[in-house]
């Protein structure tokens, strides 16, 4: 009776608009790891390094439901690196947005992941992980991971195709608006994903091609990546699934115009055991051909 008292003395202190939110849920990712590089490196903690799966953070997110199928939703997101406790310089550095959907599709504003990032995430094979041959090499189709004042309209998904596009004007972007677009269709055992971006004035734009195919416990993918600068070349890679454990091999050649990069190919090879739905631990293995280091680490990741 007395717990019944308080919750009803509790609701009747909470403004009305409180109880229009359809859910708000509080996530996070908890990653360390002990890693080493060649060339006389010591073995060391890894909190948000290149040997970490995955940086760690914490974050808040919510939808309300608005009828007729429209939605309004908020994602604020900060990350933290679990070796020191300390946290990005911008408190919501990973994601500071919000967006309305419905049936039309989708409409996300503010700091958020890159369109050319979800093009090429789509058929990277470790899950855009810090130690990602791809993303350190290409760097997201040039267009890096996250974009600062987008707008953003995503298509509902049709027969498996969807695409967005994205827009930053030029007052937002030091004078220069930029366009980044993707286009992925997923269908059964297929994924194929196209990325580009564009900043007015550049010279080039960036741009890049990929897709992965499931043979049953096994997935190939294959790329082609042309960023907006000299450095470009192709993918190639597969997973498979051992048991509960999981094994991944990617490389990433660099075949641009070694007056400005080096050619060169970097290699992943990783290994991941789930603990539970939540809970993996991994071992990897990483080459950056440009500097010959291998660096190799083992962890430990939990989403909550």
């Amino acid at each position: 009776m007395k717990k019944s008292l308080i919750a009803v003395a509790v609701a009747a202190a909470l403004p009305a608009a409180a109880f229009a939110q359809t859910s708000v849920t509080l996530y996070g990712v908890a990653d360390l790891s002990l890693s080493k590089a060649n060339q006389g490196g010591k073995t060391q903690m890894s909190g948000n390094g290149l040997l970490n799966n995955g940086n760690g953070r914490i974050g808040v997110r919510g939808t309300e439901d608005l009828g007729g199928g429209l939605k309004a939703s908020f994602n604020y997101e900060q990350g933290i690196n679990g070796e020191s406790g300390a946290t990005d310089a911008t408190t919501f550095q990973r994601q500071a947005n919000m967006s309305l959907s419905g049936k039309f599709g989708a409409l996300k504003m503010g700091r958020a992941l890159t369109p050319s990032f979800y093009g090429v995430a789509a058929y990277e094979l470790t899950g855009a992980a810090n130690y990602t041959a791809l993303g350190n090499m290409f760097g997201w189709a040039g267009s890096g991971a996250r974009n600062n004042s987008q707008w953003a309209y995503t298509t509902p998904t049709m027969g498996g195709f969807e695409a967005t596009l994205g827009y930053i004007t030029d007052a937002d972007n030091g004078g220069n608006n930029k366009v980044d677009a993707n286009a992925i269709y997923r269908g059964g055992p297929l994924v194929v994903g196209l990325s580009y971006n564009k900043v007015q004035g550049a010279a080039d734009a960036g741009w890049a091609l990929g897709g992965k195919y499931a043979f049953g416990m096994v997935t190939v993918a294959a790329s082609y990546q042309d960023p907006s600068d000299a450095r470009k070349g192709f993918t190639l890679g597969g997973s498979a699934k051992l048991g509960p454990m999981q094994l991944t091999i990617d490389a990433a050649r660099d075949t641009g115009d070694p007056s400005n990069y080096a050619k060169s190919t970097d290699y992943i090879v990783e290994l991941l055991y789930p603990l539970s739905k939540r809970t993996t631990v991994y071992a990897a293995a990483h080459r950056d051909g440009s500097t010959k280091t291998n660096t190799t680490g083992l962890g430990v990741r939990h989403n909550f």
